[in-house]
Order: C-alpha cells, then sequence, then structure tokens
C-alpha cells in the first residue's frame, strides 16, 4: 500500500470548510485517510512531501486542449499529451476534435475514453457540431453525448451558417449539452495572420481584426437567447467581446466564456520580431484588449481559463511567420502564466479547478475522509526552466521555451496514480 504525507499544505478550496487552513493530509492506497494539524511521520513506509508554503487544490480542467489521436499522432499521442498535462497541475482535460478523424460519431468517443483508461489525467472528449467539422449538417451529437462527449464544437472552425448553429443550440437544449463557439467570422478575418492594427501596419502584415471575433459573438449571443439555450465562447481574445458577454449575463443569457493563458501575457508587440512561436489564432490583441481579459477574470465574466495547446511539429513552425501554422504548447505553462498576469492563487483555482468543473457538470473534488484522493500541490514562488528535459509534449512549439518561470506543480494525485516532481 502506498502512503503519501503531505505536510504543512494550505488548503486552497473555496468550496471546503477547510479552506485556507494549513495542514496535514495522508493519502493511501490512493484515498484521503486523515487531515489533521499535525501527522505522526513515524511509519517507515510513508513517502512525506514538505509542502510549508505550497497550496493544496483539486486537480485542474483545462476545457480547450488538442492531442494528436486519432490521426495525428506525431504531433501529440495520448501519453504524452496526459504527461504534459499532469505536469501542468491537470488531472483532466477536454479534447478538442482537431483530429483525422475528428471526433464527429460514438466510434471517436468511445475510442478517446478507452484509449484514456486507468490513467493520471481523465480524459473528456468534446465532440463534433458538424460532421466532419464541414459546417453542413449536425453530426450525431445525442449519439456522442450517450457515449461520453461532454460538449460540442467544431474545434479551431467556426461554424459560418447561422441556421446550422441555431439548429444545434435548440437540438443540444433538449438533453442539456453545451455548444461551444469559436467566434469567428472567416469573411472578415480572410486570411489575417496577426492582429489588425498599428504592429500589423508596421510590420507589413495581413491584419486579423477584433470585429471578426465581435461580429460572430454578437449573432450566437442572439441565437443563444432566441433558443433559450446555453452557449460557450471559446478563446475570447477582444476588449469588446468581455463587454458584450458581460452585459449578455446581465441579460439572464445562458453564456459562459474562457480566455487562452497566453492572451494573459502576451500582445501583439511580441510579434515584432517575426517570432513564429508567437502566432496563434485568435491573435494576440493589444494591451487594453489584455487588461479587459484580466478585468473579465476577475469580476467574473470570463468563467475559466485554458491551455489552447495545439502541438506541432518542427516543419510547421520554424519557418517564416506567413506560412507558420497557429498555435503553442501551453499545458505545462498555464500555471505560471496566470500568475504572471497578476491573479492570485486563489482566483487561479476559481478559474481552473472549480468553475471549469460547473461549467461542464463534472464533480468537483472534495477533501473528505475516505474519498479517491484528486489534487495537486503547488508552489506559486518556486522557479523551474521550460526546456528538452522538462517539457513533456512530443511537440516544442512554446515561446517559452529555454525561459524561467515561476509557479511549478510539485504533486499530483488522482485515480490512484502519483506524480511527484
Amino acid at each position: 500500500m502506498k502512503k503519501y504525507l503531505i505536510q504543512s499544505a494550505t488548503i486552497l478550496h473555496p468550496e471546503s470548510p477547510l479552506n485556507g487552513q494549513t495542514l496535514d493530509v495522508l493519502i493511501s492506497d490512493g484515498k484521503i485517510s486523515e487531515i489533521a494539524k499535525k501527522i505522526d511521520a513515524s511509519d517507515k513506509n510513508l513517502i512525506t512531501i514538505d509542502a510549508k508554503g505550497q497550496f493544496l487544490s483539486p486537480g485542474f480542467l483545462d476545457i480547450n486542449a488538442n492531442f494528436g489521436e486519432p490521426g495525428l499522432e506525431t504531433k501529440e499521442d495520448m501519453n504524452t499529451g496526459c504527461a504534459a498535462a499532469a505536469a501542468g497541475g491537470f488531472t483532466a482535460v477536454a479534447l478538442m476534435p482537431n483530429t483525422q478523424p475528428p471526433i464527429h460519431s460514438k466510434a471517436e468517443v468511445s475510442y478517446l475514453l478507452n484509449k484514456s483508461q486507468h490513467n493520471l489525467v481523465d480524459i473528456f472528449p468534446i465532440g463534433c457540431i458538424s460532421h466532419h467539422r464541414e459546417g453542413k449538417e449536425l453530426a450525431e451529437m445525442f449519439d456522442m453525448k450517450d457515449s461520453g462527449a461532454i460538449a460540442f464544437s467544431d474545434g479551431n472552425k467556426p461554424v459560418s451558417n447561422a441556421g446550422l448553429m441555431s439548429r444545434a443550440l435548440l437540438y443540444t437544449k433538449s438533453f442539456n449539452g453545451l455548444i461551444f463557439s469559436y467566434a469567428e467570422d472567416q469573411d472578415i478575418a480572410a486570411k489575417g495572420k496577426m492582429n489588425e492594427g498599428v504592429m500589423s501596419t508596421f510590420l507589413g502584415m495581413k491584419g486579423n481584426p477584433s470585429l471578426a471575433e465581435e461580429l460572430m459573438v454578437s449573432r450566437d449571443l442572439y441565437l443563444a437567447e432566441y433558443n433559450d439555450a446555453r452557449i460557450h465562447f471559446s478563446t475570447i481574445s477582444t476588449e469588446r467581446t468581455v463587454d458584450l458577454i458581460r452585459k449578455a449575463k446581465k441579460a439572464g443569457v445562458k453564456v459562459s466564456c474562457d480566455v487562452a493563458a497566453h492572451q494573459l501575457v502576451f500582445t501583439e508587440e511580441n510579434l515584432e520580431g517575426f517570432d513564429s512561436q508567437f502566432k496563434v489564432k485568435p491573435p494576440l490583441r493589444t494591451k487594453a484588449d489584455q487588461k479587459a481579459l484580466i478585468a473579465g477574470l476577475k469580476d467574473g465574466t470570463i468563467d475559466a481559463i485554458v491551455s489552447q495547446h495545439t502541438p506541432h511539429e518542427i516543419e510547421f513552425k520554424d519557418v517564416e511567420f506567413e506560412i507558420a501554422s497557429f498555435g503553442i504548447i501551453g499545458l505545462q505553462t498555464v500555471l505560471p502564466l496566470a500568475l504572471k498576469s497578476g491573479l492570485s492563487p486563489e482566483q487561479i483555482v476559481e478559474k481552473l479547478a472549480i468553475s471549469p468543473r460547473k461549467l461542464m457538470g463534472i464533480e468537483i473534488p472534495s477533501f473528505d475522509l475516505g474519498i479517491s484522493a484528486n489534487f495537486i500541490l503547488f508552489n506559486p514562488l518556486e522557479k523551474w526552466t521550460l526546456n528538452e528535459d522538462s517539457n513533456k509534449s512530443k511537440s516544442f512549439n512554446s515561446p517559452l521555451m529555454g525561459q524561467e518561470l515561476t509557479g511549478k506543480v510539485n504533486f499530483v494525485c488522482n485515480n490512484e496514480q502519483y506524480l511527484i516532481s
């Protein structure tokens, strides 16, 4: 029987009566067996972990990540993706359907769930809205829901057809499903490579205006209100989008949203050197947009922070900026970026562990005795370097590669499995 004793950890769980207390926690065979001010550590079978100055919180849930399986395993497979997730403090990940084939039927949903069994990280597939992500006809959403799909999205492809989006909202309403909208008007965004503005003009690059996102957000808010259905906007990026969603929430529209961690730290100014590692979609916006996103997190307008983990082989990123693919890996760097943006550990736990589970209807892990342990231990002040040795992903496309970061996950426990770093 494996026994782990976490000593002098500060509990960070806003929905637990233990929140804010500094305690010892004993895990025996994957379950919480004792919580006290001081637990006897004389048992020779104990593995003790000094957690002084560190926080013990429920494991994080990422509701927007991309792995390669099925079909794109050279970018990321289930094993490497889960390893990167665990290293970043995620005990659960919702996977986008950007695969080949896409997750558009119960067969693919079942494949992902079967492939991820008995893993430290729980996998929740997000099924397609439209068949083949083509935006022409609805996918088998009810069948996918019955097979384990947690929500529905066309991934990094917007649903351009308003009628199809309206029907998807109405259909999923019947079983309380959740539609993820990737808000981009493709005709407005065109072939934009970065945010349209002063920096795109300076660099001579085709810009993707904020309007492309805001038009689609406005459309889908109207559709959600008309159908009285739930909608979630994934990876929002502009100041006006935050304002639109804030007003819609106050008006009673059933809307939620998330933001990618890199949008909280980087802006369009980081593209001055044409570094393709900063090429993401939606693009990095202005400092005013970034300020609005952080404010939206703090006032509750934005419900969650996501990694938008998008791995690529080197040949897709180590090329001219114009032709490089969009996306960065992010599972291991969400915590350091969130801390760098000025969010407190309490706010981070709310946006990474509590609120995402409420949105998805997933049970929030507790610190009750006798239950299976699902929590992480992290130090917001500890420094570490993201490099070839520490990176657990199969890909290396991150602008943070080689940099010293602050905020480290040191212990992960879930499904009777453990990770100590």
